[in-house]
């Protein structure tokens, strides 16, 4: 079988930490993952927000399915080995004309996550263009120590502490990541990145997957999950995230509220203000 991923593309996440666009879905595909995410928001009559935005692949069965996608997971082989875990998925949804931001950070200053290969995938279900707010990226900014971080706390700030990047960053070095509806990005953890406020006059809808191999270990929180998508876990560092039959079962949205409080308390370790909801 031809690997997913060529040669030329794998120097450039190596060099650079980042590749883009990476075909997942279909228009299809897309629409029906879009259908089932308003159709719960138009239920509770509200958007999605606050800790159902975070570990929702054991809330929602459709994120479950996404996050063992094997357009998604084959490549992310190729990146990070055989054995992998998903500690995360993550919505990040812009309404029309909002000024929400991302400011510029380093995901893994904050995750209490001892690997240097952890891989973060960002599947668009709409379009995510510069008018909406796509993300942008430093390259080679993976590489190195991790850049010193302050905490700015800004109302729109779509982060928890509103941790950014505290030495300047040179914007012009910045490349956008522009995406199509069911087209992914493909990041290095460690990679230092942005994205603006939506312009348009359509949401900007994205989903993050955060894979990682299953050496990895968390050595900030007490406990922590992570669902295992290929492989084995030999190493039982994480309580393994069980599978949801159909969405909002009972006991996984219990495990949810335990799984969403451990990443709360490990994203404000050592924050010196109250902690902001997921």
């Amino acid at each position: 079988m031809p690997k997913p991923l060529t040669d030329e593309i794998l120097s450039k996440y190596d060099r650079d930490g980042y590749f883009f666009p990476q075909k997942i879905l279909d228009d299809q595909q897309v629409a029906a993952c879009r259908t089932q995410l308003e159709k719960f928001e138009d239920s509770q009559g509200k958007p999605i927000g606050g800790s159902q935005r975070s570990k929702s692949h054991l809330l929602f069965k459709w994120v479950d399915d996404l996050m063992r996608n094997p357009a998604i997971l084959d490549p992310v082989e190729e990146l990070v080995g055989p054995n992998i875990l998903c500690w995360n998925t993550l919505f990040w949804v812009k309404e029309a004309h909002s000024p929400s931001f991302v400011s510029w950070h380093q995901d893994l200053r904050y995750w209490g996550l001892d690997t240097n290969d952890l891989v973060t995938v960002w599947l668009a279900l709409s379009p995510a263009t510069l008018e909406s707010g796509c993300m942008h990226v430093l390259p080679g900014s993976h590489r190195g120590e991790l850049m010193p971080h302050k905490d700015e706390f800004k109302n729109d700030n779509m982060l928890t502490r509103g941790q950014e990047i505290s030495v300047e960053v040179d914007e012009s070095k910045a490349v956008a990541m522009p995406l199509q509806p069911g087209c992914a990005s493909f990041h290095n953890g460690r990679l230092a990145h942005s994205s603006g406020p939506n312009q348009s006059t359509d949401r900007r809808i994205g989903i993050s997957f955060h894979y990682m191999p299953t050496s990895t270990d968390q050595v900030v929180g007490e406990w922590d999950s992570a669902a295992l998508v290929r492989g084995e876990d030999a190493f039982g560092h994480f309580v393994l995230a069980p599978q949801p039959a159909q969405d909002f079962d009972p006991e996984l949205v219990e495990f949810h509220q335990k799984a969403t409080d451990a990443v709360r308390d490990v994203l404000f370790k050592d924050a010196e203000k109250v902690r902001k909801t997921i």
